[in-house]
């Protein structure tokens, strides 16, 4: 992730929480009452997001102290300690919710891919996202499925070529639009393009595109369509496809499978703070730990 833009996103996610002040917490405790409160998963999965914890809480107050237990892509079991925070009360509640929010969703993501990775169970498959994500948490959905095990698609509509089935219907044909899109890009950029039958598959290898999806074909039509492919161009399947499928499509030959389902309704995994006993901040010094 971008440190940058993480940073950046975090602040607006914090002044869209707090707005002028957190009026409980801030009102509750003064700031040298600290504590530590650890950073618990409630049930098994995958872990993505632990930077989050840093970042939010060093926007806070660059005093707290934090101790990350475990790294991005570890399984967790129920119970298990993420993390630990030691600094003012109101601080560590303050920043509580929007570090939540974002990690139990990004675990969940990981999680989802991770199962999906071990589902198709076929090394010479990818297992890879999609532009379903939730507007403005692109970045951070996309990353966890780094965590998860699988792969990223384009970022944007700006990375890459994909010429869908509504582009080939105003532009008439595949190999017109693929032929446009030649003329105006440069080398750099691959050219993908959706199909549905055989007869686009064999039209879209012949219009030179780089990357050729198979939309909601069954598995034996997968793994037929993908012989008509030269190894030169990759492959991908897409739609119709979920975790109860997906096995189906082991070894069907191509080279990625594409679910828009790890992003866009995915379950969040269950992670609590729970807070243990404060104390005056005389009793606070670095780099010991407040319990």
């Amino acid at each position: 992730m971008n440190p940058l833009k993480l940073r950046s996103m975090l602040q607006s996610f914090l002044l869209e929480d707090i707005g002028d002040q957190d009026i409980t917490s801030q009102s509750i405790f003064p700031l040298d009452e600290v504590g530590t409160g650890v950073f618990i998963a409630k049930e098994d999965g995958v872990i993505s997001g632990t930077t989050i914890i840093k970042e939010v809480y060093h926007l806070l107050d660059s005093s707290i102290e934090i101790r990350i237990h475990i790294s991005d892509g570890d399984h967790v079991s129920a119970g298990q300690k993420i993390a630990e925070v030691t600094g003012p009360v109101a601080h560590l509640l303050t920043g509580e919710r929007v570090i939540l929010n974002l990690m139990q969703r990004m675990s969940g993501i990981a999680t989802i891919t991770n199962q999906c990775v071990e589902t198709i169970d076929d090394p010479s498959i990818q297992i890879c996202d999609t532009r379903k994500t939730i507007p403005g948490l692109r970045m951070l959905d996309k990353y966890a499925v780094i965590t998860g095990g699988g792969k990223n698609h384009r970022q944007g509509l700006y990375d890459g070529v994909m010429i869908k089935d509504n582009h080939i219907s105003f532009s008439g044909s595949i190999t017109k639009a693929v032929q446009t899109v030649r003329e105006k890009v440069g080398h750099m950029v691959k050219i993908e393009v959706e199909t549905e039958s055989k007869e686009e598959v064999l039209e879209a290898v012949e219009a030179g595109a780089d990357v050729i999806m198979f939309d909601n074909r069954t598995p034996e039509e997968v793994k037929e369509f993908a012989t008509y492919v030269p190894s030169s161009i990759v492959t991908e399947a897409s739609g119709g496809i979920n975790l109860e499928n997906l096995a189906t499509f082991s070894g069907t030959g191509v080279d990625y499978i594409s679910l828009g389902f790890l992003t866009h309704s995915v379950k969040a995994l269950d992670i609590s703070l729970q807070v243990k006993q404060g104390n005056k901040k005389e009793a606070f010094r670095s780099g010991e730990r407040v319990s």
